[in-house]
């Protein structure tokens, strides 16, 4: 049996192929009878449009002829204020969401949907009239709510954790792993004492993977001290430095770099006899040793992703909705000896009694 096509369907029901093809795009110049009577045909002859077609068609038009690519569009909700860091990280992943769309014959379009003259419903009629099919949704500070974007045209995968309204593909770090594999190097560089120092809000939001690998891996390393976690909502020096003097970690690990001076300030030699590990590169307001969540290749990944459901006509939320994770890299600073022993630290000059007593 042949597959049906534009021209067989043209000449089943008497219309031209650009009347076809204008109906099952939903272009508004076809009236609603004609657009219900070709996409009840489309339906009986099992035809399946591929989205790619119209796009390269409408671009070679434009172009002359020059280069065909297909269009992603990177949708970012972010509320503000904006934090630089997280300015730095949705720029980072976009640049490799865009390096890698244009190595794969695609280009992307961003779109704020924070901007007044911009919000969901406007960009759902943008995408529609544009012909874009595929998203690249930018990390959010919360939980987007996308709900109301038409899905049945469209594929989507988040470069962040958690998502459900609607369930799409997810791309993310591996922040358990990671974590794992730091503690592990802290481990072996000598740290037997280590302490962790992380914002509850943040944790929770993903679903406590930083606090579970900390707590776990602490049954693994041998000769290690079991600190309580510093779970906090409002950190500062006070409490801080309440927490490291009872607790006496050797090594610090948090996103706050602030705390650095507060370990100084309570007699910490770094790196010779405490450490301090920044859980996120991008954070770190100095230098120190850190891990690197490596976003452009979460970009790069989710376009992979969205591109692989558009060339295969893959639309709507997925049914078994996956994550991708990536482990971070570790980044070395001056805050992570690289030895397994600490330096000795000098002994203190003896007093003039005490040389007096070791002439004699």
């Amino acid at each position: 049996m042949l597959r049906p096509t534009l021209r067989t369907l043209a000449k089943t029901l008497g219309l031209s192929r650009t009347t076809i093809s204008d109906a099952l795009r939903g272009s508004p110049r076809v009236n609603a009878d004609t657009l219900a009577r070709v996409r009840a045909a489309a339906e009986a002859a099992g035809y399946q449009r591929n989205p790619l077609t119209g796009e390269v068609m409408s671009q070679l038009r434009r172009s002359n002829g020059q280069m065909v690519r297909g269009t992603l569009a990177a949708l970012e909700i972010i509320e503000n204020p904006r934090s630089p860091h997280v300015q730095r990280y949705n720029a980072a992943v976009l640049q490799g969401a865009m390096e890698r769309a244009d190595q794969l014959g695609f280009k992307i379009e961003h779109f704020d949907a924070t901007r007044d003259d911009l919000r969901l419903p406007r960009i759902d009629g943008i995408l529609h009239a544009r012909g874009i099919r595929g998203l690249v949704v930018l990390p959010s500070s919360g939980f987007p709510d996308l709900s109301s974007l038409t899905w049945s045209r469209l594929t989507a995968v988040y470069a962040d954790y958690f998502i459900d309204r609607p369930a799409l593909h997810c791309v993310c770090p591996d922040h358990y792993r990671s974590l794992y594999a730091a503690m592990q190097t802290l481990h072996n560089r000598g740290f037997r004492r280590p302490g962790m120092v992380i914002d509850a809000t943040f944790d929770e939001r993903l679903q406590c993977r930083w606090e579970g690998a900390y707590l776990a891996i602490q049954n693994v390393l041998p000769d290690i001290k079991k600190l309580p976690l510093f779970r906090f909502t409002e950190l500062n020096r006070g409490n801080f430095t309440a927490w490291f003097k009872k607790h006496q970690p050797d090594v610090v690990l948090s996103h706050m770099t602030e705390v650095l001076d507060w370990m100084k300030d309570s007699g910490a030699k770094i790196p010779s006899t405490h450490g301090f590990l920044c859980l996120n590169s991008l954070r770190a307001t100095m230098p120190c040793a850190s891990l690197d969540h490596q976003p452009r290749e979460l970009g790069a990944r989710a376009a992979e992703l969205v591109i692989g459901h558009v060339i295969h006509n893959e639309y709507g939320p997925p049914t078994k909705p996956s994550l991708t994770s990536i482990p971070a890299r570790w980044v070395e600073g001056p805050t992570v000896r690289l030895t397994a022993e600490p330096a000795v630290s000098p002994s203190p000059a003896p007093s003039p009694r005490r040389k007096a007593a070791v002439a004699r």
